[in-house]
């Protein structure tokens, strides 16, 4: 019995030595079974990727601007307009009502005004008339005073008739002075009156013009050149003043709309390059606006375009865009494989420069991706290198072997 339980305890000795040795061995890997990864370092421009899409730089938004029927839809989104291109026209038959009704105020506004122009100038005439007729009676009264002047010189005339002469000259100057004075003032109340007219009717003709307008707004035009975008409206449909009808958008005119991650936002500035990329070419641009606001961890950017547009580009089209962020000197970057996240901690077992044959493990912190080049902000210095890929069997160990003859 003692040598069974001797035995036994020798077993269960022999069992521990073999686990505590296979939990301390080194594992060993051949070397052509790794994908190393070298660390570089030099200057980078950092880059921002964003994605987004192409956008008309001139919109216009269709309204209505009097209350009517749909009438008739002359285009369909997608139809390439031009500013006077009809889209669609509105029915009102009251606002055709108004505006008959307007223009035969007017007229007869208009007639009302000739008659008191008339008028004003028979009175100014009357005036002008009675002016006259003091004039004259000056001046018969002027030669009767030169004439019992010289009488009196050679004593034909009495005095009296001399005083009777001058109070009459007298008398006309000053009533011809007072009419005058009427007169001009007669002139500025006419003139008063005229203006009171030609205001009002002045304010008819704005009314006529418009229901002019509004009548010619029933025929809803594109204002720009480019593309129906959108149409929100069928015809038969009844709608107010101001109702969205579509929208018409620039084609040969656009800018891009990208979606910035917030963290890199902060670093791009106005007037920034952006290098943009549609399935089918490229477009150069410049940083025109950022937005404060912040949505799903994105903040939007909007590109001037500066060069030609290639075939595919058309709103609502979408485009990759690199911005330039900043260059960044003495950076430590490796190129961009598979399994690697920006903007994360990863263990990787690294190789020195010293040594090839031994990897220890390590926690590098990754930085931002910029074309292809994932900067290493932590965790490994330049010319070191690590492998690509850790199996999971590794995370037990700090340290593996590499076989060179592998």
């Amino acid at each position: 019995m003692k040598l069974k339980y001797a035995a036994a305890t020798f077993v269960g000795l022999i069992a521990c030595i073999l686990y505590f040795y296979q939990a301390d061995s080194v594992p060993t890997v051949a070397s052509d079974k790794l994908t190393l990864l070298k660390v570089e370092q030099g200057q980078v421009d950092l880059f921002s990727q964003a994605f987004g899409e192409l956008y008309s730089a001139q919109e216009r938004m269709l309204t209505s601007q009097a209350s009517g029927k749909v009438a008739t839809i002359h285009v369909k989104p997608g139809a390439i307009v031009v500013p006077e291109t009809v889209i669609l026209s509105l029915a009102n038959p009251e606002l055709n009502l108004a505006y008959q009704s307007a223009v035969g105020n007017l007229d007869a506004s208009k007639a009302q005004l000739e008659s008191f122009e008339l008028e004003q100038e028979n009175e100014r005439l009357d005036y002008q008339g009675r002016i006259v007729d003091i004039e004259s009676a000056l001046e018969r009264a002027q030669l009767e005073l030169r004439v019992n002047n010289e009488l009196s010189e050679r004593g034909v005339s009495a005095k009296l008739d001399i005083i009777r002469a001058e109070l009459s000259v007298n008398q006309q100057g000053k009533k011809l002075v007072f009419e005058k004075q009427k007169y001009q003032h007669f002139l500025k109340v006419q003139a008063f009156q005229l203006k009171q007219r030609q205001i009002a009717l002045e304010q008819q003709s704005q009314e006529v013009a418009l229901l002019q307008q509004q009548l010619d707004d029933l025929q809803v035009k594109a204002g720009i050149h480019g593309t129906l975008q959108s149409l929100a409206v069928e015809t038969g449909e009844s709608l107010p003043q101001g109702a969205i009808l579509g929208r018409v958008g620039s084609v040969d005119s656009l800018l891009a709309r990208l979606r910035v991650p917030q963290h890199q936002a902060d670093q791009i500035i106005i007037g920034a390059p952006v290098e943009l990329a549609t399935r089918k070419g490229s477009i150069s641009g410049t940083i025109a606006r950022i937005e404060s606001l912040v949505t799903n961890g994105n903040v939007l950017a909007e590109v001037a375009l500066a060069s030609e547009l290639p075939a595919d580009a058309r709103p609502l089209a979408p485009v990759t865009g690199q911005i330039f962020m900043h260059t960044k000197e003495n950076a430590l970057y490796i190129k961009q494989v598979a399994g690697l996240r920006p903007m994360s901690q990863l263990e990787r077992f690294v190789l020195t420069s010293d040594s090839t044959t031994t990897a220890t493990k390590r926690n590098i912190q990754l930085g931002d991706l910029t074309k292809g080049k994932l900067i290493i902000e932590s965790g490994i210095n330049a010319d070191e290198q690590f492998i690509s890929q850790m199996p999971d069997t590794w995370s037990a160990y700090q340290t593996i072997n590499i076989d060179q003859q592998g």
